[in-house]
């Protein structure tokens, strides 16, 4: 069985959450502040985890931060912040994924599947993609850029791999949300844009120009197609 670790600070909406993922066969454990989280993080070693950005001693986008020192665990951020700013530093953090209060119990139950569904499915036949300096490892999730290995959450991997397979090729934001396992609605269709950001950091630590990951403006991103 799966453990969501939920990090929410108003025991209402906890106990919601809780009791949705509960009913759909995950274990889940509830923290009521980031210190709490942080350390049950620590113990317990959960599947993915459920984070509210709001926290009480120590806040959402620390715990992110915390937590993605070492480790590449799923997160959904769950939030009432109405600034589209926190959301997107969430994402460049390397969250997976958001949903915005109110929400549909239901819905953030899905996201929590979907980003679960990114850690195990299962490498395509094609077990390493090559695309310039670039090179997947599709069977271990590991990437190198021009030989340095870098560390990617799920959903930054599936990405790049989903980019890779095609260099050249320009993907909507919506095709790339749809191709990762994510939902193509427009609400949230530039969350690919703080995972595009977030990507380019970590293959290009220091490059104000993107080698990588180009932008098409008005469409979308694609891979270039070019020797890196």
């Amino acid at each position: 069985m799966r453990t969501i670790l939920v990090a929410e600070d108003e025991p209402q909406i906890a106990g919601l959450v809780r009791d949705y993922l509960e009913h759909a066969g995950f274990a889940v454990l509830v923290a009521g502040d980031g210190a709490a989280a942080l350390a049950t993080f620590r113990a317990r070693r959960p599947d993915a985890l459920v984070l509210d950005l709001g926290l009480p001693r120590v806040d959402g986008l620390d715990v992110v931060r915390a937590i993605r020192r070492d480790s590449t665990v799923p997160i959904v951020i769950l939030t009432a912040r109405g600034d589209e700013t926190d959301r997107v530093t969430g994402l460049e953090l390397g969250a997976d994924d958001y949903v915005v209060k109110p929400f549909s119990p239901k819905e953030l139950v899905a996201r929590v599947r979907a980003v679960l569904r990114r850690v195990d499915a299962p490498p395509p036949s094609d077990e390493r993609i090559t695309a310039g300096d670039l090179e997947l490892d599709l069977a271990r999730r590991r990437v190198t850029a021009a030989g340095r290995v870098v560390a990617l959450t799920p959903t930054e991997f599936e990405l790049l791999a989903t980019l890779a397979r095609e260099p050249g090729r320009v993907w909507t934001r919506a095709q790339l949300l749809d191709a990762v396992r994510g939902f193509s609605l427009e609400t949230y269709e530039r969350a690919i844009d703080g995972h595009i950001r977030n990507l380019r950091r970590k293959l290009e630590p220091g490059s104000g120009t993107p080698r990588y990951v180009r932008t098409v403006h008005g469409v979308g991103y694609a891979l270039a197609d070019g020797e890196a």
